[in-house]
């Protein structure tokens, strides 16, 4: 079940309206990076979480405050929005090219939505939750956490740097500050969970012995020449899960060289193939 009080969670002001600003923002609501994708992943990654009920409490808290900040995400594009000139809004209906006066405002937000906020990306583009994770394995989901908010934290410090309204800079330094937040709760929680001799490889509760173990912890090159890759902490030393010693070499072909059957006589091939 959940509540509302009808204010948003962080104030939102704009002081000088931005079109193009505003189709921006749109990439932090439905982009990839954005806050309906973090949303709805911890919210499914909750709905799924089996073992110890504190971290379905702390994924489900987490997406409950995400949905906030779609909100107030919403509510500063529509706000941006509203206050470009009516004349030139009325124009865009009738002409596609007047949209560069706007320089760039997204046409889904004046065409479809009447000035307000959509769950597109900032080209318009609907999210399509192709990149929510939920893999019903707690500790693969926390590391798909910290990608996710590391990903868009990136995305709201550009936004920041991409605005001068005073506003809307702290708007996003508060944003920025939460993502800074989900990072590290989401690294502590990997960290109760075992952190990284605990919890990886992960799922840990698969048998390393039944693992081709001599490739386990092998960094291999490709290179023409057959010479070693450049070396890195990935190359030399204990491994990072502790339970190996990193190696390098070559890579050299192991398998056969592929051959296929006959294809089937109504599977539209070429005779020859038959």
């Amino acid at each position: 079940m959940f509540y509302t009080d009808s204010k948003l969670q962080f104030p939102v002001r704009v002081e000088t309206p931005d079109p193009l600003f505003a189709r921006a923002l749109q990439q932090a609501i439905g982009g990839v990076e954005g806050e309906i994708r973090v949303a709805m992943q911890y919210f499914f990654q909750a709905c799924g979480a089996r073992g110890n009920p504190k971290f379905r409490d702390l994924l489900m808290n987490t997406a409950t405050e995400e949905l906030g900040h779609i909100e107030m995400l919403a509510t500063a594009v529509a706000l941006n929005l509203e206050g470009a000139p009516v004349s030139i809004k009325e124009k865009v209906a009738s002409d596609p090219v007047a949209s560069a006066v706007l320089g760039g405002l997204n046409m889904k937000n004046h065409l479809s939505s009447g000035l307000s906020a959509m769950p597109v990306d900032s080209d318009g583009v609907p999210l399509d939750m192709s990149h929510v994770y939920a893999s019903g394995n707690i500790a693969a989901d926390m590391t798909a956490n910290v990608a996710a908010e590391s990903t868009g934290r990136v995305l709201a410090t550009r936004l920041y740097n991409m605005t001068k309204d005073t506003g809307m800079k702290e708007m996003l330094s508060f944003l920025i500050a939460r993502d800074t937040m989900h990072q590290n709760q989401w690294l502590a929680a990997l960290e109760e969970l075992g952190g990284p001799t605990g919890a990886f490889p992960i799922p840990n509760s698969f048998p390393q012995e039944l693992e081709n173990q001599r490739f386990s912890y092998a960094y291999l090159g490709f290179q023409q020449d057959g010479s070693d890759p450049v070396a890195g902490r990935w190359s030399t030393g204990p491994s990072i899960d502790g339970k190996g010693e990193f190696q390098t070499g070559a890579s050299m072909p192991m398998g056969q060289v592929p051959v296929l059957g006959p294809a089937k006589p109504n599977s539209g091939p070429q005779s020859e193939q038959i």
